[in-house]
C-alpha cells in the first residue's frame, strides 16, 4: 500500500518539476544574464531604479484598494448567505458568473463603460453630463472587484457556516449586544476565511495585465503588465525574469504573512 501511494505522487510530482520548478529556475538563469548572456547582477539594478520601484508601489497600492473594497463588499453578503435558507441558491447565483469566460466579462465591462456605454447613456437620459469612465483608475478597480467578489465570499462562506450556533446564543445568554458577538465571536472564528479570501485576491491583483491592458489603457501599468512588456513586446527576457521572480517572492511573504495571521487569530 505504501509503495502503490508513492507511484500515485509521480503524476504530480512530475507536473509540478516540468511547470513550476523548471520554469522557475528558467527564470532565475535569465534573470541572472545580461542581453549578451553573459552572468550579471544588471538586471536587479534596473529594478532597484525609480520608475521599477513606482510601479511596484503602484501595484502594491492597487491589490490592496482591490482587496479592502471586495473584503468590504463580499463580508456581508457572505454573513447574509450563512443566515439565509437559501443558501444553495443564492451560492448558485454568486458561483454562475465564474463560469463566464473572464475576458468576455472584461468586453462586457468595455460596453457599460464606454463612451457609448449604458451608463453615458443613462447619464444623457437624464440630461447629466458624460463621463470618460474606460481607461481609468477607478474602472479598473471596478472590474478587478467584480471579478474577485465571488473568490472572496466563498471562504468567508465556509468559515461562517462552521462556528457553532451554540457559541453566538452562549453571547447573546451572557448579555453580549450584537456588535459585540460579532466583535468577540462570529470575526474571530472567520479570520480563517478572510485570510484565505484576502489570498486569493491579494495575490492575483498584484499581476493582473490582461484587464489592466483592456479596462484602464496606459493609465495603470502594473507589475504584470510590465512583465508582459518585456516578454513579448521588448523581449528582454532577462529584465521580465528578474521582475517575475521578485513577485513570486513577494507572493510568498503574503503567503506567509497570512499564515501568521492566522494563527495568531486561532491563538
Amino acid at each position: 500500500m505504501t509503495r502503490l501511494n508513492k507511484l500515485l505522487l509521480v503524476p504530480y510530482i512530475l507536473w509540478l518539476g516540468i511547470f513550476i520548478i523548471i520554469p522557475i529556475l528558467l527564470l532565475i538563469y535569465f534573470s541572472l544574464t545580461d542581453s549578451a548572456g553573459h552572468w550579471s547582477l544588471s538586471n536587479y539594478h534596473q529594478i532597484l531604479s525609480w520608475q521599477y520601484v513606482k510601479m511596484f508601489s503602484t501595484s502594491m497600492i492597487y491589490a490592496f484598494i482591490i482587496t479592502f473594497i471586495t473584503l468590504l463588499v463580499s463580508y456581508p453578503a457572505a454573513y447574509y448567505v450563512a443566515q439565509s435558507r437559501h443558501q444553495q441558491m443564492l451560492l448558485l447565483i454568486l458561483i454562475v458568473p465564474t463560469w463566464i469566460n473572464l475576458l468576455l466579462k472584461t468586453y462586457a465591462f468595455i460596453g457599460i463603460f464606454s463612451h457609448d456605454g449604458i451608463i453615458n447613456r443613462l447619464l444623457q437620459a437624464v440630461h447629466l453630463p458624460e463621463l470618460n469612465i474606460l481607461f481609468t483608475g477607478p474602472a479598473f478597480v471596478v472590474v478587478a472587484v467584480y471579478i474577485y467578489i465571488p473568490f472572496m465570499i466563498l471562504p468567508i462562506f465556509n468559515s461562517l457556516r462552521d462556528i457553532p450556533h451554540q457559541l453566538i446564543q452562549a453571547a447573546s445568554d451572557l448579555g453580549a449586544t450584537p456588535w459585540t458577538t460579532f466583535r468577540k465571536v462570529i470575526f474571530p472564528l472567520s479570520l480563517k476565511g478572510v485570510m484565505t479570501g484576502v489570498q486569493v485576491t491579494f495575490i492575483p491583483a498584484l499581476s493582473l495585465f490582461m484587464i489592466t491592458r483592456l479596462i484602464a489603457g496606459n493609465k495603470v501599468i502594473n507589475i504584470g503588465t510590465a512583465i508582459e512588456e518585456q516578454f513579448l513586446v521588448i523581449q528582454n527576457y532577462g529584465l521580465g525574469s528578474a521582475i517575475a521572480l521578485v513577485l513570486v517572492i513577494f507572493m510568498v511573504l503574503v503567503l506567509i504573512v497570512t499564515q501568521v495571521t492566522q494563527r495568531e487569530g486561532r491563538g
